[in-house]
C-alpha cells in the first residue's frame, strides 16, 4: 500500500511593518518560518497598519493569526465571544509620545492635536489613558481638552513635521522617526509607566477555529518564533538588516539601519506575553469607555509555548 500524502495546510498570517514586530519580519523575511512550518504547510503574509484592523481581518477569516498589540487582542477576544488565543508574547516596550519641543507637561498639550495609530489600539489607550491620568479629558470623536487623532503612522510622521498636531504616541521605528526626522523630543517612555519597565507591546494571536484543527501547524510557528527571537539576541546586525528588508519590502521606502539600530535598543524581544500588562490595558481601555467588562482568563493558551521552551531549554512562561 502506498503511504498516504501528507495534507498540506494554508497559514495565513498577519504583522505590521513596525520594528515592535521585528519577530514577524524577522521570522518571514529570513525565511525561519517557512523553515520550522516545514514544506506541508504554505505560509501566506498580509501586513497591517494597526490593531483595529488585523483583527477585522482575524474575526473575518481572511487571516488566521496575527502579530498585535494587547488591547486589540482583549477586544478581538470579546468581540468574537472568546473565539482567539493569545499563545505568545514577541516584544516589550518600544512605545512613546513624542511632543514639540516647547511641550514640557501634559498641561502643555491642553487645546492641541495629538496623533495616535488607530482608534483603540495600545498606544491609543496609552495616550489616553495618560491624558486621563493627568485631568484631560478625551473622546472617541476627538473631542475633550485633548484632541486624540488616530492615524497612519507615516500620515504621522508628515502632520508632526507640518505643525498640525503636537505630538503623537507611537510605536518604533516612527518614535525615534518623529525625534529625529520631525525634530520632536520624546516626553513619555511607555516603560516607566510599568513595573521593571515591562510590558507586552506585541503578542501572537490565533483564531480557535485555526488552532483547533491544526495545533501542530501552530506548534512549529511557535518553533518558527522562538528560532527568530534567538536569532535577534545571537545576529543582531544581520536582524537589523532582515528588518529593513521587510520594512522596505511592504512600505516601498528604506529605513536607515541607524534608525532601526536605536529602535533595536528600545525594544525587548521576549516570548512572554506579560500577562499582568495585558489584563491592565484591559482596564484602562474599559476605563476609557472603549472597552466593555471582560474576563480573560481564557484568552490565554501558552501550552505550546512552553513545550518548546523547554525543548530549546528556555524558561517557560506564565499565564497569571
Amino acid at each position: 500500500m502506498a503511504p498516504r500524502k501528507a495534507k498540506s495546510v494554508t497559514l495565513r498570517l498577519g504583522y505590521f511593518p513596525n520594528v515592535t514586530h521585528a519577530t514577524a519580519l524577522v521570522g518571514v523575511q529570513g525565511g525561519v518560518f517557512a523553515e520550522k512550518l516545514g514544506k506541508h504547510v504554505k505560509l501566506e503574509t498580509k501586513t497591517f497598519n494597526a490593531g483595529p484592523e488585523a483583527v477585522t481581518a482575524l474575526l473575518a477569516g481572511a487571516i488566521d493569526a496575527t502579530y498585535i498589540g494587547p488591547n486589540p487582542s482583549v477586544n478581538a477576544f470579546q468581540q468574537s465571544h472568546g473565539a482567539v488565543r493569545v499563545v505568545a508574547g514577541a516584544a516589550s516596550g518600544g512605545a512613546y509620545l513624542v511632543v514639540k519641543p516647547n511641550i514640557d507637561s501634559a498641561a502643555d498639550l491642553k487645546g492641541k492635536k495629538v496623533a495616535s495609530p488607530q482608534l483603540g489600539n495600545t498606544q491609543d489607550i496609552a495616550l489616553r489613558s495618560w491624558l486621563k491620568q493627568h485631568g484631560l479629558k478625551t473622546d472617541a470623536n476627538g473631542g475633550g481638552d485633548v484632541s486624540v487623532i488616530p492615524q497612519d503612522n507615516a500620515t504621522t510622521l508628515d502632520t508632526f513635521r507640518q505643525g498640525a498636531i503636537a505630538g503623537a504616541w507611537v510605536p518604533e521605528p516612527w518614535a525615534t522617526r518623529l525625534v529625529d526626522e520631525g525634530g520632536g523630543k520624546i516626553l513619555v517612555d511607555e516603560r516607566s509607566l510599568w513595573p521593571h519597565g515591562q510590558y507586552v507591546t506585541t503578542d501572537l494571536l490565533v483564531s480557535t477555529s485555526f488552532l483547533k484543527p491544526h495545533p501542530d501547524v501552530v506548534k512549529r510557528l511557535l518553533e518558527g518564533q522562538v528560532a527568530a527571537n534567538q536569532l535577534i539576541h545571537d545576529d543582531r546586525a544581520r536582524c537589523e538588516k532582515l528588518v529593513g528588508e521587510g520594512i522596505e519590502k511592504v512600505t516601498g521606502k528604506p529605513l536607515a539601519p541607524n534608525l532601526i539600530s536605536a529602535s533595536f535598543d528600545n525594544i525587548e524581544f521576549t516570548n512572554d506575553p506579560i500577562v499582568s500588562s495585558l489584563k491592565k490595558s484591559a482596564k484602562q481601555a474599559h476605563s476609557l469607555g472603549l472597552l466593555d467588562s471582560v474576563k480573560l482568563e481564557k484568552l490565554f493558551d501558552l501550552e505550546l509555548l512552553n513545550e518548546v521552551l523547554k525543548a530549546n531549554n528556555l524558561p517557560t512562561v506564565s499565564s497569571t
